[in-house]
C-alpha cells in the first residue's frame, strides 16, 4: 500500500501484513528464544513475550527494513532484561541493625545418614592416596593456586599438575558410583 505525502510516496504496512508476516518467522523465534533458555517452556513464553511487544510497538517498525531482525532483537532484549530481573529478585538485601540475615549460618547440621556415610567414605579414600600426591591435591581443593602450591612443597607447577590430575583421575576410578 502505497501513501502520498507531501507530494512523496511512503511504504506503509497494513496490520494484517506486517501480522502474517511476524506468524511467518514463527519457526526462527522458537529456535532463538531455545537457544537463549535452553529449556522448551521458557522459550514458548519467550516467544509469546515477543510476538506481544512486537504487535503492541507495530508502529515503532520501519516498512522496508528487516523485521526479522526487529523482531529478534526485541526477543534478545526481552531475555536479557527478564533475566537481569530474575537475578535482582535472587539479591537479599539485610537492612537489619546487625546484618542478622546476612550472618546466619546457613549450613545444615544434621546430615542425612547416606550423605554423612558417603563423605566419610569418600574422605578415607582421598586419605589413602600416598601424601606426595594428595597434599597438592587437598590444597588444590582448599582454594590455593598451581603457583602457591608449588611454592609451599618446594615442586614445580608441572609436577603440582601432574601430581593433582592423577590423583583426581585415581579417586574417580574408585569413587565411580559417587
Amino acid at each position: 500500500m502505497l501513501r502520498i505525502l507531501n507530494n512523496k510516496f511512503f511504504s506503509i504496512m497494513t496490520a494484517v501484513e506486517f501480522n502474517y508476516k511476524l506468524i511467518g518467522l514463527q519457526k526462527n523465534l522458537k529456535y532463538f528464544a531455545y537457544t537463549l533458555t535452553s529449556n522448551y517452556d521458557d522459550a514458548q513464553d519467550l516467544v509469546q513475550e515477543t510476538y506481544l511487544k512486537a504487535l503492541s510497538n507495530r508502529d515503532k517498525f520501519t516498512v522496508n527494513t528487516n523485521l526479522k531482525a526487529w523482531t529478534l532483537t526485541i526477543m534478545k532484549n526481552t531475555f536479557i532484561n527478564n533475566y537481569r530481573q530474575s537475578i535482582r529478585k535472587k539479591t537479599m538485601l539485610d537492612k537489619t541493625d546487625d546484618l542478622y540475615y546476612l550472618n546466619l549460618n546457613r549450613e545444615s547440621k544434621n546430615g542425612l545418614p547416606d550423605s554423612e556415610l558417603s563423605a566419610k567414605e569418600i574422605t578415607e579414600k582421598i586419605n589413602n592416596v600416598d601424601k606426595e600426591q594428595r597434599m597438592p591435591f587437598e590444597m588444590y581443593n582448599q582454594g590455593y593456586k598451581y603457583k602457591e602450591i608449588a611454592e609451599k612443597l618446594n615442586l614445580s607447577i608441572g609436577t603440582v599438575k601432574s601430581r593433582i590430575f592423577f590423583t583426581r583421575k585415581k579417586l574417580m576410578a574408585q569413587l565411580k558410583d559417587y
